[in-house]
This record gives C-alpha cells, structure tokens and sequence, in this order.
C-alpha cells in the first residue's frame, strides 16, 4: 500500500518553502528504526528516495505492517498533537534519503504565524485521515473473519 498524501499534494508552495528552510538532509541504511509505537514524538520526516514501513504493535502477533510510504511523503504526524507520542512505529525497508524536521522547531513557526499553522495542521490532519483508513483497513485484512471487504 502507498499512501497519496505527499508534500506536493499537501502544502501550498509559500508554506512548503518556509517549511523547507528547516530540513536537514538525513539518510537510513535498510532495517533502520526510525521510531517507536509509545515514545516520544520529537522529529518527523519528508521521504526523498527509498521506503519505509509503518507498523503497528498487535497484542499476541508479530507487528503488523500497516502502510509502506515513499518519496514526497511524510513520515510521522504525532509530533504535531498532544501527547506527542509515536501512535506507530517506522523501520527503512530500503535505503532511505530524507529531509529531516525538528518538531520543537516547526510547532514554533506555527505558533509565530497563525496561517502557517493553520495549513500545517491541516496538511497533518489529512495524513491522520489517511492512516487512519489505512489502518483500519489493513487491520481488517490481517484481523477480521472475511477482510475488510475492499478486494
């Protein structure tokens, strides 16, 4: 599965320009972590080459692989919102170049400008949207007595 919520679908040029003043250029050897389920939320990151999979802890199963995420997509919402920890955990399926975000200093630009706040938390928002379809999807395929029905 590949998700459709990327950068250039997400953020309007202005915004994704000021947000890319921020990153740092990041690369992960295949098999890397990169977070988590339950820690602390303190990065995120914009996938330029490579994958990464997303997964989920299932009491009594191995993790289940939820979503694989690729180039222009963005790796890691939950450092937006309050607790501000890992809701899943992420590991390179390839090697991975990406541009990296501190998330301290992003939620501090928000706070600085109102509408380049409004448009993050909206472009954060429509990922969590989508992860959660796609979560609970993949949950059903794996989990549920007839899948989820969408083959």
């Amino acid at each position: 599965m590949t998700s459709t919520t990327t950068l250039t679908a997400g953020l309007p040029a202005a915004y994704r320009d000021v947000l890319m003043r921020h990153a740092r250029e990041v690369s992960f050897a295949a098999g890397v972590r990169l977070f988590e389920e339950g820690r602390r939320a303190d990065r995120f990151w914009i996938v330029r080459t490579g994958t990464v999979a997303l997964d989920l802890q299932v009491p009594g199963h191995r993790a289940a692989v939820i979503e694989s995420l690729g180039h222009g997509e963005l790796i890691g919402w939950s450092w937006h919102y309050p607790p501000r920890m890992w809701h899943l955990g992420a590991e390179t399926t390839s090697p991975v170049r990406a541009w990296e975000f501190d998330a301290e200093a992003v939620r501090a630009l928000c706070d600085e400008d109102p509408e380049f706040g409004r448009v993050i938390a909206v472009w954060v928002g429509r990922v969590v949207a989508q992860r959660l379809h796609v979560t609970r999807v993949r949950l059903l395929d794996l989990y549920a007595p007839y899948g989820s029905g969408s083959r």
